[in-house]
C-alpha cells in the first residue's frame, strides 16, 4: 500500500514555501510513509490523510487489525527529535501511547484518539484541562533530553541583534532579553519535562473521557515555560472581547490550577512572546521579503499577550 503525492493534504503541500528543506522532505515524503507502511506491516484505514504544521499523520491498521496512525515529521530541524523518547517516557500517562518509533525517519506508530481537541471545550474548562495535564506530564526529565536553557540561549543571542527599527518595542526587547538571562541562568530552569508547544489542538480525548497531549517536542525545562501557548492560540475566537481580558482569564486559570509560581510564568510567557515576535521578523528576512500583513498581525497578537500579563 502506497502514498502518493496527490494525496498529500494541500495544508502541508503549501510548507513548500517555508523553504528548500521543506521542498525536499515534501518531495520524499510520499515514498518515505510508502516504504513505512510497507516496513511496519501497516494498512491504510480510509483513503484521508490528516496533517499537523510539520508532519504527516495516516490512519492505519497494524497485522492483528489494531487501529493506530502513523506519525511521518519534518527532518529538516531538531525541534520534534526527542518526540519518540518524551512519549516513551510518560508511557500513556496524560500523552499519547508510543507503539513505535524509528527516529531516523522522524516515523512514529501512536494510538489512534478521537480527533476531538480543546478548540470546541469552553476557554476556560480547556485551560483547567491543560492545567490539570501539567500534574502528569511535569516528571523528571531524562537526561537524554535537551535542556530548555540550550536553546533559550541561542534565542535571546539572536534577539540581541534585532534592528532598533524593527515593528517591537524596544523596552519590550530589552525586557525579554534580560528576564531571558536570568532565567537561562537559573538552575531550576531544567529537570523538568515539558510539552513545549501544548496548546488546544495538542489535545485530544482518549476513550471519550481522558484528555491525553500529542506532538510534544520534550525538553528538560521548567514547567512555567508551558503557558503561553494556551494565551496566544484561538484569541481570534472571542470576537470584540478585549484581549488582555481573555489573556489574563486563561493565564490565572493554568497557573492556579497547575500550582505554578505566577511571576516566574509571567517570566516567561513575556520572553516567549517577544521570541515569537522575533522569529516573523527573521523569517522575513530570511526570504528577503517585507512582512506579510499576516505576520504583523501576529506580532501584534505577541505584543498585546506580552502586555497582558504584565499587571
Amino acid at each position: 500500500m502506497t502514498v502518493t503525492a496527490d494525496e498529500l493534504p494541500p495544508g502541508l503541500v503549501a510548507q513548500a514555501e517555508l523553504g528548500p528543506d521543506w521542498a525536499d522532505w515534501l518531495d520524499r515524503l510520499p515514498r518515505l510513509a510508502s516504504d513505512l507502511l510497507g516496513d511496519w506491516d501497516l494498512g491504510r484505514d480510509g483513503a484521508t490523510l490528516w496533517h499537523g504544521f510539520e508532519s504527516l499523520v495516516i490512519p492505519v491498521r497494524d497485522s492483528a487489525g489494531g487501529e493506530a496512525v502513523l506519525k511521518v515529521a519534518f527532518d529538516g530541524d531538531d525541534e520534534g527529535v526527542h518526540e519518540a523518547l518524551g512519549l516513551q517516557h510518560w508511557g500513556g500517562r496524560g500523552a499519547v501511547t508510543l507503539m513505535r518509533a524509528d527516529p531516523r525517519r522522524r516515523a512514529l506508530l501512536l494510538e489512534r484518539l478521537e480527533r476531538h481537541d480543546l478548540t470546541g471545550v469552553d476557554d476556560l474548562e480547556a485551560c483547567a484541562v491543560v492545567g490539570e495535564l501539567y500534574g502528569r506530564l511535569h516528571i523528571p526529565a531524562p537526561r537524554r533530553l535537551a535542556t530548555l536553557t540550550s536553546y533559550v540561549q541561542r534565542w535571546i543571542d539572536a534577539l540581541a541583534d534585532v534592528p532598533r527599527d524593527a515593528p517591537i518595542p524596544r523596552r519590550l526587547v530589552e525586557q525579554a532579553l534580560s528576564l531571558g538571562g536570568d532565567l537561562v541562568a537559573d538552575a531550576s530552569s531544567i529537570g523538568v519535562m515539558i510539552h513545549g508547544d501544548l496548546h488546544h489542538e495538542n489535545v485530544l480525548r482518549r476513550g471519550g473521557s481522558e484528555w491525553v497531549i500529542i506532538d510534544p517536542k520534550p525538553l528538560s525545562g521548567d514547567a512555567h515555560y508551558e503557558p503561553a501557548p494556551m494565551l496566544w492560540n484561538h484569541l481570534d475566537t472571542h470576537g470584540r472581547r478585549d484581549v488582555r481580558e481573555v489573556v489574563r482569564a486563561r493565564f490565572h486559570t493554568i497557573v492556579d490550577g497547575a500550582g505554578l509560581d505566577p511571576d516566574r510564568a509571567r517570566d516567561w510567557v513575556i520572553v516567549r512572546m517577544i521570541l515569537n515576535a522575533h522569529w516573523a521578523i527573521e523569517d522575513a528576512e530570511r526570504m528577503s521579503r517585507a512582512l506579510t500583513s499576516s505576520e504583523r498581525e501576529w506580532i501584534t497578537t505577541c505584543i498585546a499577550v506580552a502586555k497582558a500579563v504584565m499587571d
